[in-house]
């Protein structure tokens, strides 16, 4: 992807919800990159219900986002911010994924294996041992009074990284139809849709069918695939992906969680199987897309990896194109900014 190096101006970082900038959350620009004609145009999140036809299938992500941001202490007293991601493969719920930060959570900050760090309501979290490959995700395990998301909906906040400059409610962070609490960032691709978006594309005869996918932290190291994440494809989502590719219609992914969800359980002919459990799927352009023909998501930045996952299913070409337009027309980045359509 080297050809699609580019530099992100913090003017194009999305600094709190379009809400805020008097905008309804369906407002939200969207750009359509359609594969078949090599062209990329400019809409409203809400043209939606138009750019798609009666038999397509929208794939939506239902993982609701924790408050996953716990303020702690040192064991010097030194204060500290933990942002608690993915649950680990054969290992109890208390057991997480977590990235140590500065306290205004801003940047991530050296660890102490084997410390305990103080958090509130009298929990505390010992850091166990580096996580994987990474140099900043470390193994911990929380002791509380309460399960471990129990504990974070009474002490936490949402993950925010310092393009966003002040707080808000959690609210601001789900999507309108999460349902299953999971994700430490919101899987955002889903935020522009409204409750009366959803019923106009029903109306039209677009279906919707739901998967589970629980979003852990967003990486910052460069070209770093992402690790393993809890999903579920449901048997009646797997029934109606394979009806409407059958019939011709096309499936249609909110978001890169949705694509990792459902090409984990697809097979070489593009039908796809119920299953849950933990994936580690990265998609690359040598690893082609088999059961999505088109997916919504918003804009990545440079060297991302989940920029292969866009070239698989776009090309480089087009992709670089679409990157190319939203530079130029000032589209806006990160979970409040503006949204890609790709077909």
């Amino acid at each position: 992807m080297n050809q699609l190096a580019f530099e992100l101006p913090s003017t194009l970082e999305a600094r709190e919800p379009p809400e805020a900038r008097g905008l309804a959350r369906d407002e939200v620009r969207l750009l359509v990159a359609d594969r078949a004609t090599g062209r990329v145009s400019h809409c409203r999140f809400r043209d939606l219900v138009e750019l798609l036809s009666p038999g397509d299938l929208l794939v939506v992500n239902v993982s609701a986002t924790l408050p996953a941001s716990i303020a702690a202490h040192r064991p010097d007293s030194e204060a500290v911010r933990v942002h608690f991601s993915t649950r680990v493969p054969d290992l109890d719920p208390s057991w997480r994924v977590i990235e140590l930060r500065t306290a205004d959570g801003s940047v991530p900050h050296r660890a102490r294996l084997t410390e305990h760090l103080a958090l509130a309501g009298g929990a505390t979290l010992e850091l166990v041992a580096p996580y994987a490959a990474s140099a900043r995700l470390l193994l911990a395990r929380l002791r509380a009074a309460e399960p471990l998301e129990a504990y974070l909906f009474e002490h936490g906040e949402p993950i925010r990284y310092r393009y966003v400059t002040r707080r808000w409610p959690l609210t601001a962070y789900q999507n309108v139809y999460a349902t299953v609490p999971g994700s430490a960032e919101m899987p955002s691709a889903g935020r522009p849709f409204t409750a009366r978006l959803l019923a106009s594309v029903r109306a039209r005869g677009i279906l919707i069918a739901p998967v589970t996918l629980h979003a852990g932290v967003s990486s910052p190291e460069r070209d770093k695939p992402v690790f393993a994440e809890m999903f579920e494809v449901p048997e009646s989502t797997a029934r109606l992906v394979n009806a409407v590719r059958d019939r011709g219609g096309r499936v249609i992914a909110v978001g890169t969680t949705v694509v990792r969800a459902l090409e984990t359980v697809a097979a070489s002919d593009g039908s796809v199987r119920a299953a849950e459990g933990f994936t580690s799927l990265v998609i690359t352009p040598e690893r082609a897309v088999r059961a999505v023909d088109g997916l919504i998501t918003g804009w990545h930045e440079p060297a991302a990896s989940h920029l292969h996952m866009l070239q698989a299913l776009a090309g480089s070409e087009l992709l670089v194109h679409s990157y190319a337009e939203a530079l130029d027309h000032g589209y806006l980045w990160h979970e409040f900014g503006d949204s890609h359509l790709l077909l």
